[in-house]
């Protein structure tokens, strides 16, 4: 494990006390947690396989698929 330091703004360093006070836990504990789901976040988020949509219309790429989804999901 690498050390690091992080310059954090007086509001958000006192939120981070209070829930690693809360918690039971370290701020750093509490700041590797918060790093790692905000990187599995990121990754998860990378956007739909090329391959999705193809089996319903081979000539359609998947971008417009994408798109299709998107549009139907901000409809709700």
């Amino acid at each position: 494990m690498r050390k690091t330091t992080i310059y954090l703004p007086d509001a958000l360093e006192r939120r981070m006390r209070q829930a690693a006070d809360l918690l039971g836990k370290s701020r750093a504990e509490i700041t590797r947690e918060a790093i790692e789901q905000y990187l599995d976040r990121a990754e998860d988020m990378r956007g739909l396989p090329p391959s999705v949509g193809m089996g319903h219309n081979a000539d359609a790429p998947a971008t417009s698929f994408r798109d299709r989804l998107a549009e139907g999901w901000g409809s709700r």
